[in-house]
Protein backbone atom coordinates (compact mmCIF):
# COMPACT_ATOMS: atom_id res chain seq x y z
CA UNK A 1 0.00 0.00 0.00
CA UNK A 2 1.29 3.51 -0.76
CA UNK A 3 0.17 6.47 0.81
CA UNK A 4 0.31 9.86 -0.69
CA UNK A 5 -0.18 13.05 0.37
CA UNK A 6 0.71 16.54 2.00
CA UNK A 7 2.87 15.93 5.18
CA UNK A 8 0.05 16.43 7.64
CA UNK A 9 -1.63 13.32 6.38
CA UNK A 10 1.61 11.26 7.27
CA UNK A 11 0.36 9.72 10.40
CA UNK A 12 3.57 7.37 11.81
CA UNK A 13 2.60 5.37 15.08
CA UNK A 14 4.67 6.47 18.31
CA UNK A 15 7.65 4.95 18.79
CA UNK A 16 11.37 5.97 18.94
CA UNK A 17 12.57 8.31 16.74
CA UNK A 18 16.25 8.28 15.72
CA UNK A 19 17.25 10.42 13.01
CA UNK A 20 20.47 10.60 11.05
CA UNK A 21 22.10 14.46 9.88
CA UNK A 22 25.30 15.79 8.15
CA UNK A 23 28.37 15.21 10.64
CA UNK A 24 29.46 18.70 11.51
CA UNK A 25 32.87 17.81 10.18
CA UNK A 26 31.13 17.07 6.45
CA UNK A 27 29.06 20.04 6.65
CA UNK A 28 32.28 22.32 7.24
CA UNK A 29 33.70 20.43 4.53
CA UNK A 30 30.97 20.92 2.15
CA UNK A 31 31.40 24.30 2.32
CA UNK A 32 34.55 24.68 1.23
CA UNK A 33 33.77 22.36 -1.36
CA UNK A 34 35.09 24.16 -4.70
CA UNK A 35 33.06 25.05 -7.75
CA UNK A 36 32.18 22.65 -10.49
CA UNK A 37 32.12 23.52 -14.42
CA UNK A 38 28.35 21.48 -14.34
CA UNK A 39 25.45 23.98 -13.91
CA UNK A 40 22.44 22.53 -12.58
CA UNK A 41 19.60 21.74 -14.90
CA UNK A 42 17.47 23.66 -16.53
CA UNK A 43 14.36 22.20 -13.90
CA UNK A 44 16.66 23.02 -10.73
CA UNK A 45 17.91 26.56 -11.64
CA UNK A 46 13.97 27.41 -12.09
CA UNK A 47 13.47 25.83 -9.23
CA UNK A 48 16.36 27.62 -7.22
CA UNK A 49 15.62 30.59 -8.90
CA UNK A 50 11.98 30.98 -7.51
CA UNK A 51 13.16 29.59 -4.07
CA UNK A 52 15.26 32.58 -4.05
CA UNK A 53 12.75 35.46 -4.85
CA UNK A 54 10.72 33.78 -1.51
CA UNK A 55 13.59 33.17 0.64
CA UNK A 56 11.71 35.76 3.08
CA UNK A 57 8.45 33.71 2.69
CA UNK A 58 6.47 33.01 6.40
CA UNK A 59 6.69 29.35 5.72
CA UNK A 60 9.14 27.14 3.29
CA UNK A 61 8.49 28.15 0.10
CA UNK A 62 10.62 24.94 -1.32
CA UNK A 63 9.05 22.10 -1.91
CA UNK A 64 10.35 19.25 0.94
CA UNK A 65 9.60 15.61 -0.28
CA UNK A 66 9.27 12.69 2.75
CA UNK A 67 9.33 9.16 1.50
CA UNK A 68 8.69 6.35 4.28
CA UNK A 69 8.85 2.65 4.37
CA UNK A 70 9.23 -0.08 6.74
CA UNK A 71 10.98 -3.24 7.51
CA UNK A 72 10.38 -6.27 10.07
CA UNK A 73 12.15 -6.49 13.41
CA UNK A 74 13.85 -4.16 16.02
CA UNK A 75 15.96 -1.43 14.41
CA UNK A 76 20.14 -1.91 14.09
CA UNK A 77 20.93 1.26 14.33
CA UNK A 78 24.85 0.90 12.89
CA UNK A 79 23.57 -0.90 9.97
CA UNK A 80 20.74 1.97 8.96
CA UNK A 81 23.81 4.42 9.78
CA UNK A 82 25.95 2.39 7.38
CA UNK A 83 22.63 1.79 4.75
CA UNK A 84 22.11 6.01 4.84
CA UNK A 85 25.75 6.63 3.92
CA UNK A 86 25.74 4.04 1.31
CA UNK A 87 22.87 5.51 -0.03
CA UNK A 88 24.31 9.07 -0.29
CA UNK A 89 27.21 8.12 -2.28
CA UNK A 90 25.65 5.99 -4.42
CA UNK A 91 23.82 9.18 -6.10
CA UNK A 92 25.74 11.92 -6.79
CA UNK A 93 22.89 14.40 -6.80
CA UNK A 94 23.48 13.93 -3.45
CA UNK A 95 27.30 15.47 -3.35
CA UNK A 96 26.55 19.37 -5.02
CA UNK A 97 24.72 22.40 -3.31
CA UNK A 98 24.40 25.41 -5.59
CA UNK A 99 24.76 29.23 -4.84
CA UNK A 100 23.71 32.72 -6.35
CA UNK A 101 26.45 34.19 -8.23
CA UNK A 102 26.13 38.35 -8.28
CA UNK A 103 24.82 38.19 -11.80
CA UNK A 104 21.82 35.90 -11.02
CA UNK A 105 23.04 32.26 -11.99
CA UNK A 106 23.93 29.34 -9.73
CA UNK A 107 26.84 27.51 -9.75
CA UNK A 108 27.45 23.82 -8.41
CA UNK A 109 29.68 23.02 -5.76
CA UNK A 110 31.13 19.12 -6.06
CA UNK A 111 31.54 17.62 -2.47
CA UNK A 112 34.30 14.95 -1.96
CA UNK A 113 31.61 11.66 -1.07
CA UNK A 114 34.41 10.56 0.87
CA UNK A 115 33.70 13.28 3.17
CA UNK A 116 30.40 12.77 3.74
CA UNK A 117 29.08 11.28 6.92
CA UNK A 118 25.72 11.14 8.26
CA UNK A 119 24.96 10.39 12.36
CA UNK A 120 22.58 9.06 14.35
CA UNK A 121 20.73 11.04 16.90
CA UNK A 122 18.02 9.45 20.07
CA UNK A 123 15.06 12.19 20.35
CA UNK A 124 13.29 9.36 22.26
CA UNK A 125 9.55 8.64 22.23
CA UNK A 126 7.87 10.67 19.81
CA UNK A 127 4.03 10.89 18.24
CA UNK A 128 3.29 11.55 14.97
CA UNK A 129 3.25 15.12 15.37
CA UNK A 130 6.40 15.34 16.84
CA UNK A 131 7.98 13.48 14.04
CA UNK A 132 6.57 15.44 11.15
CA UNK A 133 7.50 18.87 13.74
CA UNK A 134 11.32 17.47 13.49
CA UNK A 135 11.40 16.62 9.97
CA UNK A 136 10.35 19.96 8.84
CA UNK A 137 12.68 21.78 10.80
CA UNK A 138 15.81 19.34 10.64
CA UNK A 139 15.84 19.10 7.34
CA UNK A 140 17.46 22.56 5.42
CA UNK A 141 16.30 24.08 2.56
CA UNK A 142 17.94 24.11 -1.23
CA UNK A 143 20.76 26.16 -0.74
CA UNK A 144 22.77 24.19 2.36
CA UNK A 145 24.35 21.24 1.14
CA UNK A 146 22.34 18.78 3.42
CA UNK A 147 18.72 19.35 2.55
CA UNK A 148 18.25 15.98 3.21
CA UNK A 149 17.66 13.86 6.31
CA UNK A 150 16.80 10.36 7.38
CA UNK A 151 14.97 8.83 10.11
CA UNK A 152 13.71 5.81 11.94
CA UNK A 153 10.65 4.88 14.43
CA UNK A 154 11.14 2.01 16.22
CA UNK A 155 7.41 -0.30 16.74
CA UNK A 156 9.23 -3.13 18.46
CA UNK A 157 8.73 -5.61 15.58
CA UNK A 158 8.42 -2.91 13.04
CA UNK A 159 10.61 0.51 12.66
CA UNK A 160 8.90 2.60 10.08
CA UNK A 161 12.14 4.37 7.86
CA UNK A 162 11.84 7.76 6.22
CA UNK A 163 13.80 10.05 4.16
CA UNK A 164 13.32 14.00 4.20
CA UNK A 165 14.70 15.83 0.99
CA UNK A 166 14.22 19.08 -0.48
CA UNK A 167 12.55 18.53 -4.20
CA UNK A 168 15.85 19.79 -5.97
CA UNK A 169 17.24 16.80 -5.66
CA UNK A 170 14.51 14.21 -6.20
CA UNK A 171 11.47 13.98 -8.51
CA UNK A 172 8.76 11.14 -8.29
CA UNK A 173 10.31 8.28 -9.49
CA UNK A 174 13.75 9.37 -7.59
CA UNK A 175 11.27 9.12 -4.67
CA UNK A 176 10.05 5.76 -5.41
CA UNK A 177 13.35 4.39 -5.86
CA UNK A 178 14.42 5.97 -2.75
CA UNK A 179 12.05 4.04 -1.06
CA UNK A 180 13.24 0.53 -1.88
CA UNK A 181 16.49 1.76 -1.60
CA UNK A 182 16.56 2.42 1.97
CA UNK A 183 15.04 -1.06 2.88
CA UNK A 184 17.41 -2.67 0.64
CA UNK A 185 20.21 -1.50 1.59
CA UNK A 186 19.79 -1.83 5.49
CA UNK A 187 18.47 -4.95 5.24
CA UNK A 188 21.43 -5.80 3.20
CA UNK A 189 23.36 -4.12 5.88
CA UNK A 190 21.99 -6.64 8.54
CA UNK A 191 23.46 -9.68 6.93
CA UNK A 192 20.03 -10.35 4.99
CA UNK A 193 20.92 -12.37 1.37
CA UNK A 194 18.85 -10.27 -1.13
CA UNK A 195 20.82 -9.61 -4.29
CA UNK A 196 22.65 -6.68 -5.42
CA UNK A 197 21.91 -3.16 -6.62
CA UNK A 198 22.34 -1.77 -10.06
CA UNK A 199 25.01 0.97 -9.98
CA UNK A 200 22.92 4.51 -10.94
CA UNK A 201 24.29 6.30 -13.34
CA UNK A 202 25.47 9.89 -12.71
CA UNK A 203 23.21 12.70 -12.31
CA UNK A 204 25.60 15.00 -12.85
CA UNK A 205 26.42 13.69 -16.37
CA UNK A 206 22.86 14.19 -17.34
CA UNK A 207 22.86 17.98 -16.34
CA UNK A 208 26.06 17.95 -18.42
CA UNK A 209 24.58 16.53 -21.57
CA UNK A 210 21.39 18.50 -21.47
CA UNK A 211 23.20 21.98 -20.73
CA UNK A 212 25.21 21.25 -23.68
CA UNK A 213 22.51 20.23 -26.10
CA UNK A 214 20.69 23.41 -24.80
CA UNK A 215 23.58 25.12 -25.85
CA UNK A 216 23.18 24.69 -29.34
CA UNK A 217 19.63 26.01 -29.69
CA UNK A 218 18.57 29.16 -31.18
CA UNK A 219 15.68 31.12 -32.28
CA UNK A 220 15.32 29.00 -35.49
CA UNK A 221 15.30 25.60 -34.38
CA UNK A 222 12.35 23.77 -34.86
CA UNK A 223 12.00 22.81 -31.17
CA UNK A 224 12.22 26.26 -30.48
CA UNK A 225 9.96 27.17 -33.13
CA UNK A 226 7.26 25.15 -32.52
CA UNK A 227 6.72 25.96 -28.70
CA UNK A 228 7.03 29.97 -29.73
CA UNK A 229 4.11 28.48 -32.00
CA UNK A 230 2.07 27.41 -29.17
CA UNK A 231 2.38 30.41 -26.57
CA UNK A 232 1.62 32.63 -29.67
CA UNK A 233 -1.75 30.72 -30.11
CA UNK A 234 -2.42 31.15 -26.28
CA UNK A 235 -1.79 35.08 -26.11
CA UNK A 236 1.43 34.07 -25.47
CA UNK A 237 1.18 32.40 -22.49
CA UNK A 238 1.67 28.97 -20.99
CA UNK A 239 -1.45 27.17 -20.44
CA UNK A 240 -3.90 28.03 -16.84
CA UNK A 241 -6.21 25.51 -15.35
CA UNK A 242 -9.55 25.81 -17.24
CA UNK A 243 -11.37 26.97 -13.52
CA UNK A 244 -11.05 29.88 -11.41
CA UNK A 245 -8.69 29.06 -8.18
CA UNK A 246 -9.92 32.11 -6.45
CA UNK A 247 -6.22 32.91 -6.22
CA UNK A 248 -6.61 36.82 -5.19
CA UNK A 249 -3.28 39.01 -5.57
CA UNK A 250 -1.29 37.44 -2.69
CA UNK A 251 2.29 36.38 -3.70
CA UNK A 252 1.80 32.63 -3.25
CA UNK A 253 -0.77 30.24 -1.30
CA UNK A 254 0.62 27.11 0.57
CA UNK A 255 -1.18 24.37 -1.23
CA UNK A 256 -3.87 22.12 -0.39
CA UNK A 257 -3.85 18.09 -1.26
CA UNK A 258 -6.37 15.58 -2.42
CA UNK A 259 -6.43 12.02 -3.74
CA UNK A 260 -8.89 10.17 -4.90
CA UNK A 261 -9.17 6.81 -6.27
CA UNK A 262 -9.48 6.29 -10.08
CA UNK A 263 -9.10 2.71 -11.01
CA UNK A 264 -8.93 -0.88 -9.68
CA UNK A 265 -6.75 -2.51 -11.35
CA UNK A 266 -9.11 -4.89 -13.44
CA UNK A 267 -10.77 -1.27 -14.80
CA UNK A 268 -7.35 0.13 -15.36
CA UNK A 269 -6.47 -3.12 -17.51
CA UNK A 270 -9.96 -2.32 -19.56
CA UNK A 271 -8.66 1.58 -19.93
CA UNK A 272 -5.29 0.51 -20.69
CA UNK A 273 -6.81 -2.27 -23.53
CA UNK A 274 -9.38 0.48 -24.78
CA UNK A 275 -6.24 2.59 -25.30
CA UNK A 276 -4.25 0.37 -27.06
CA UNK A 277 -6.99 -0.33 -29.68
CA UNK A 278 -6.83 2.67 -30.87
CA UNK A 279 -3.38 3.73 -31.31
CA UNK A 280 -2.80 5.25 -27.48
CA UNK A 281 -1.28 4.18 -24.55
CA UNK A 282 -2.50 5.05 -20.82
CA UNK A 283 -1.20 7.85 -20.53
CA UNK A 284 -2.86 9.01 -23.95
CA UNK A 285 -6.06 7.94 -22.83
CA UNK A 286 -5.37 10.04 -20.05
CA UNK A 287 -4.85 13.02 -21.69
CA UNK A 288 -7.95 12.33 -24.00
CA UNK A 289 -10.37 12.23 -20.76
CA UNK A 290 -8.78 15.92 -19.72
CA UNK A 291 -9.12 17.34 -22.77
CA UNK A 292 -12.68 16.01 -22.74
CA UNK A 293 -13.04 17.06 -19.53
CA UNK A 294 -12.50 20.88 -20.14
CA UNK A 295 -14.71 20.55 -22.98
CA UNK A 296 -16.96 19.15 -20.57
CA UNK A 297 -16.31 22.31 -18.02
CA UNK A 298 -15.93 25.32 -20.43
CA UNK A 299 -16.77 24.12 -23.77
CA UNK A 300 -13.09 24.09 -25.05
CA UNK A 301 -12.68 23.56 -28.07
CA UNK A 302 -9.06 23.20 -28.24
CA UNK A 303 -6.56 21.71 -25.50
CA UNK A 304 -3.18 22.66 -24.28
CA UNK A 305 -1.54 21.52 -21.09
CA UNK A 306 1.78 20.72 -20.31
CA UNK A 307 3.17 17.19 -19.14
CA UNK A 308 6.22 16.24 -17.36
CA UNK A 309 8.12 13.82 -19.12
CA UNK A 310 11.16 11.47 -17.07
CA UNK A 311 14.09 11.25 -19.13
CA UNK A 312 15.83 7.98 -17.70
CA UNK A 313 17.02 6.86 -21.05
CA UNK A 314 19.34 4.13 -19.78
CA UNK A 315 19.41 1.21 -17.09
CA UNK A 316 21.42 2.90 -14.72
CA UNK A 317 19.27 5.79 -15.02
CA UNK A 318 16.43 4.28 -14.00
CA UNK A 319 17.67 3.36 -10.40
CA UNK A 320 18.92 6.82 -10.26
CA UNK A 321 17.86 9.30 -7.92
CA UNK A 322 17.32 12.72 -9.35
CA UNK A 323 15.82 15.43 -11.15
CA UNK A 324 15.23 13.56 -14.17
CA UNK A 325 12.44 15.42 -16.34
CA UNK A 326 11.51 17.64 -18.90
CA UNK A 327 8.33 19.50 -19.36
CA UNK A 328 6.32 18.79 -22.84
CA UNK A 329 3.89 20.56 -24.35
CA UNK A 330 0.36 18.50 -25.17
CA UNK A 331 -2.17 20.29 -27.90
CA UNK A 332 -4.46 19.86 -29.99
CA UNK A 333 -8.29 20.45 -31.01
CA UNK A 334 -11.34 18.78 -29.73
CA UNK A 335 -13.95 17.70 -31.47
CA UNK A 336 -17.41 19.37 -30.69
CA UNK A 337 -18.97 15.79 -30.80
CA UNK A 338 -15.99 13.58 -30.70
CA UNK A 339 -16.05 10.96 -27.87
CA UNK A 340 -13.56 9.28 -26.13
CA UNK A 341 -12.13 6.87 -28.75
CA UNK A 342 -12.17 9.92 -31.44
CA UNK A 343 -10.24 11.79 -28.87
CA UNK A 344 -7.62 9.03 -27.90
CA UNK A 345 -5.89 9.28 -31.49
CA UNK A 346 -5.39 13.02 -31.37
CA UNK A 347 -4.39 12.92 -27.52
CA UNK A 348 -2.01 10.52 -28.32
CA UNK A 349 -0.52 12.31 -31.69
CA UNK A 350 -0.15 15.61 -29.38
CA UNK A 351 1.88 13.69 -26.68
CA UNK A 352 4.10 12.21 -29.21
CA UNK A 353 4.62 15.70 -30.75
CA UNK A 354 5.44 17.01 -27.28
CA UNK A 355 8.11 14.15 -26.88
CA UNK A 356 9.58 15.50 -29.66
CA UNK A 357 10.84 18.60 -28.11
CA UNK A 358 11.77 16.82 -24.36
CA UNK A 359 15.43 18.14 -25.04
CA UNK A 360 13.96 21.90 -25.62
CA UNK A 361 13.30 23.35 -22.22
CA UNK A 362 10.84 25.82 -22.11
CA UNK A 363 12.75 28.19 -19.49
CA UNK A 364 15.60 28.11 -22.66
CA UNK A 365 12.78 28.73 -24.80
CA UNK A 366 12.22 32.09 -22.77
CA UNK A 367 15.63 32.88 -22.60
CA UNK A 368 15.76 33.18 -26.64
CA UNK A 369 12.80 34.99 -26.89
CA UNK A 370 13.27 37.50 -24.11
CA UNK A 371 12.76 40.54 -26.59
CA UNK A 372 9.73 38.78 -28.36
CA UNK A 373 6.82 41.12 -28.01
CA UNK A 374 4.35 38.26 -28.87
CA UNK A 375 5.74 36.47 -25.74
CA UNK A 376 4.09 37.27 -22.27
CA UNK A 377 5.37 34.57 -20.12
CA UNK A 378 7.96 35.81 -18.38
CA UNK A 379 10.85 33.44 -15.65
CA UNK A 380 8.73 32.35 -12.80
CA UNK A 381 5.96 31.19 -14.75
CA UNK A 382 3.38 28.53 -13.28
CA UNK A 383 1.46 26.46 -15.61
CA UNK A 384 -0.90 22.88 -14.81
CA UNK A 385 0.65 19.77 -15.13
CA UNK A 386 -0.56 16.50 -15.74
CA UNK A 387 1.89 13.50 -15.07
CA UNK A 388 1.22 9.76 -15.04
CA UNK A 389 3.65 7.55 -13.23
CA UNK A 390 3.84 4.14 -13.53
CA UNK A 391 4.71 2.78 -10.12
CA UNK A 392 4.57 -0.75 -11.37
CA UNK A 393 8.21 -0.07 -13.64
CA UNK A 394 10.25 1.45 -10.99
CA UNK A 395 12.94 -0.33 -8.95
CA UNK A 396 11.76 -2.75 -6.53
CA UNK A 397 8.10 -2.69 -7.41
CA UNK A 398 7.16 -5.76 -5.96
CA UNK A 399 8.06 -4.46 -2.72
CA UNK A 400 5.19 -2.10 -1.92
CA UNK A 401 2.04 -4.07 -2.50
CA UNK A 402 2.10 -5.92 1.16
CA UNK A 403 4.91 -2.58 2.41
CA UNK A 404 3.57 0.79 4.16
CA UNK A 405 5.14 2.97 1.70
CA UNK A 406 4.36 6.65 1.80
CA UNK A 407 5.35 9.88 -0.62
CA UNK A 408 4.40 13.47 0.85
CA UNK A 409 5.43 16.66 0.49
CA UNK A 410 4.91 19.48 2.64
CA UNK A 411 2.51 22.50 1.96
CA UNK A 412 4.73 24.65 -0.26
CA UNK A 413 4.07 27.33 -2.43
CA UNK A 414 1.67 26.07 -5.06
CA UNK A 415 -0.27 28.55 -7.93
CA UNK A 416 -1.65 26.44 -10.29
CA UNK A 417 -3.05 22.39 -10.18
CA UNK A 418 -0.88 19.66 -10.17
CA UNK A 419 -2.20 16.51 -11.30
CA UNK A 420 -0.59 12.67 -10.97
CA UNK A 421 -1.98 9.66 -12.33
CA UNK A 422 -0.41 7.13 -10.26
CA UNK A 423 -0.41 3.44 -11.31
CA UNK A 424 0.10 1.07 -8.51
CA UNK A 425 0.42 -2.72 -8.90
CA UNK A 426 -3.49 -3.14 -7.69
CA UNK A 427 -5.14 0.68 -8.02
CA UNK A 428 -4.54 3.74 -9.96
CA UNK A 429 -4.93 7.00 -7.90
CA UNK A 430 -5.68 10.64 -9.26
CA UNK A 431 -4.13 13.19 -7.41
CA UNK A 432 -3.83 16.91 -7.17
CA UNK A 433 -2.20 19.64 -5.29
CA UNK A 434 -3.22 23.21 -5.83
CA UNK A 435 -3.77 26.43 -4.11
CA UNK A 436 -5.51 26.67 -0.57
CA UNK A 437 -8.35 28.70 -1.47
CA UNK A 438 -11.79 27.66 -0.85
CA UNK A 439 -12.58 28.47 -4.77
CA UNK A 440 -9.77 26.43 -5.54
CA UNK A 441 -10.38 23.49 -3.57
CA UNK A 442 -14.29 24.04 -5.17
CA UNK A 443 -13.01 24.02 -8.66
CA UNK A 444 -10.40 21.19 -7.99
CA UNK A 445 -13.65 18.75 -6.38
CA UNK A 446 -15.39 19.24 -9.50
CA UNK A 447 -12.82 18.65 -12.25
CA UNK A 448 -11.47 15.68 -10.18
CA UNK A 449 -14.94 14.11 -10.33
CA UNK A 450 -15.37 15.16 -13.88
CA UNK A 451 -12.24 13.60 -15.01
CA UNK A 452 -12.99 10.50 -13.14
CA UNK A 453 -16.45 10.01 -14.62
CA UNK A 454 -14.62 10.46 -18.22
CA UNK A 455 -12.42 7.94 -17.23
CA UNK A 456 -15.00 5.30 -16.18
CA UNK A 457 -17.00 5.97 -18.49
CA UNK A 458 -14.55 5.50 -21.63
CA UNK A 459 -14.63 1.66 -19.97
CA UNK A 460 -18.03 0.77 -20.48
CA UNK A 461 -18.26 0.79 -23.99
Amino acid sequence: MVGFGLLEEWHPATGRLVSWHAHAGSVARAARAPRHPVPPSHQQEQYLATAYRHREAAFRFSGLCVVTTAVPGVLDRHAMTRAVNAFLRRHDTFHTWFDRAPDGTFGRHLVDPAHLEFVAVDHGLADGNRVRAHVRQSTPGPFEWHCFTFGAIEHGQSTTLYLAIDHLHTDGVGQYISCFELAHLYLRETGRNIGTLTRPAGFLAYCARERAASAELTRTSPGVRRWLELLRGNDGEFPAFPLDLGRGHETCHRSAHRTIDLFGEATALRFEKICREHGADFLGGSLAAAALTERELLDSDYYFALSPLGTRSTLAERVSVGWYVSLVPVAFPIGATAGFTRTLAAAQRAYEHGRALAAVSPHRVLELAADDPDIAARPGWTAPMISYVDARDCAGNGYFPGTPTGVYADRAATEEVLLWITRLPTTTTLSAVYPDTPTAHRAVDRYLHTLRTTCHTATQR
